[in-house]
């Protein structure tokens, strides 16, 4: 492009201050300059982001570098190219050619070409008598040359910013893979501990990352998990040392104390939490509240020292929101279609007992030994699996005599529909 020569645009387009700023940048090109124009065109796809180009509009930008003879792109053999939009068509995989102008018109903003038109608005080039081009009208690709190190500098910024959080989000998926088998076999063990308000503010911080998260919105989840991780980690080593403490005659019984004031566990449990209702404790940074003593006080009295309990059948009965939370297709069989407490789940079960076949009396010899309860959390689980399991009777009935031998817990199977629905492994991996 001639120094000093400022071209405008043909017919009703306006001419702006981008465009003269794209020419004047151009217009400062040093002959000896020169770029391979593929190695910046990858360059421009990475930084893509960073420019405000879509990948349309770099197809067009594509075609259009394949219509420059060489490689590289010099003063030397000319930076204008004039492709018909019919020409740029057949080679944009047939894109229309309204589409195409309307991208051109995307990469001229963006000052990665600049229009050079004709007098009449045509795009073609007068050769001399020697056959080369004097003057061509179409676009120039002088600004690929003249940003080429800026771009290559963003694409730089976007791979390195796509490589932190990559690693942002394998942290978080390790550490979340940790809370909740931490917690899961603190719930299988039967470990003293409030492990349900301990889960269901695990589920919180899972849930509050969007599904395309930005760097920041992990990195700040990746530290409450890992608080949260650090802090089961904690109690569970101090149960660990209570239990082995308590096995040793030498030794003195000891009182179990969590140093940590902020600690989410307590040695009572929070109120089962039902469908529908906040946690008992509240999310501050780095820091999650119980519940009010009284509350905790009247759980305990109310039940034994776990979040999950002994119904008398020997397994052991999760909490409504627990189970409610793994299985959340059985709430559309309660009692108009909600379920708030263990009465509205057992009549839930019996309705889809019906529905997926299974007899009145496999399902009455299930309760009688599991338990009620259990017996309608395993038709919940049934239900959440069905496309899974041939005949869901023949399951019932297994599971019930793998009951009576006591080779049988609900625990595992909870956690597992759980992870399957998320709680392992959503959003943020």
């Amino acid at each position: 492009m001639e120094s000093g020569n400022v071209t405008t645009p043909f017919g009703r387009r306006s001419m702006t201050l981008g465009m003269l700023a794209s020419q004047k940048a151009a217009s400062e090109l040093q002959a000896d300059q020169s770029v391979d124009k593929w190695k910046v065109y990858r360059s421009l796809c990475a930084a893509k982001p960073l420019l405000g180009v879509t990948d349309r509009a770099l197809a067009v930008l594509n075609a259009l570098l394949s219509f420059y003879p060489k490689n590289v792109l010099s003063e030397e053999n000319g930076l204008v190219v004039f492709p018909s939009n019919e020409q740029l068509s057949l080679r944009s995989h047939g894109m229309a050619e309204q589409t195409i102008r309307r991208h051109l018109a995307v990469l001229v903003d963006a000052g990665l070409i600049i229009r050079k038109d004709s007098p009449n608005g045509k795009r073609y080039a007068r050769r001399a008598k020697q056959g080369e081009i004097g003057e061509a009208f179409g676009f120039s690709l002088a600004p690929l040359i003249v940003r080429c190190e800026e771009i290559e500098r963003l694409a730089a910024e976007v791979a390195a910013e796509r490589l932190h959080l990559q690693r942002l989000r394998e942290q978080f998926s390790l550490c979340r893979r940790d809370v909740a088998k931490l917690i899961e076999t603190a719930m299988e063990e039967d470990l003293a501990g409030d492990w349900e308000t301990a889960f269901s503010y695990f589920r919180e911080l899972v849930d509050t990352i969007p599904r395309t998260p930005t760097a920041d919105q992990i990195a700040t989840a990746l530290e409450e998990m890992q608080t949260l991780r650090d802090d089961i980690t904690n109690r569970l080593e101090m149960l660990l040392k209570a239990r082995n403490t308590s096995g040793n005659p030498a030794q003195n019984e000891r009182h179990i104390h969590n140093s940590n004031p902020d600690s989410i566990f307590d040695l009572e449990p929070a109120l089962e939490t039902k469908q529908g209702a906040n946690p008992a404790f509240k999310i501050e940074p780095h820091t999650v509240a119980l519940g009010q003593k009284q509350e905790r006080d009247n759980r305990s009295a109310a039940r034994p020292q776990n979040s999950a309990r002994d119904d008398g059948s020997g397994l052991k009965s999760f909490p409504l929101g627990l189970v409610l939370q793994a299985c959340p297709d059985m709430v559309s069989y309660g009692p108009g279609g909600t379920i708030a407490n263990w009465r509205d789940m057992m009549a839930a079960a019996v309705v889809v007992r019906g529905m997926l076949g299974v007899s009145a009396s496999a399902y009455e010899e299930a309760a009688t030994t599991m338990g009620p309860e259990n017996a309608a959390t395993v038709m919940a689980c049934i239900l959440e699996r069905g496309g899974h399991i041939n005949s869901a009777g023949g399951y019932l009935r297994d599971l019930t005599r793998r009951a009576e031998k006591g080779e049988f817990s609900i625990g595992p199977m909870l956690m597992s529909l759980v992870r399957a629905r998320g709680g392992g492994a959503r959003r943020a991996g």
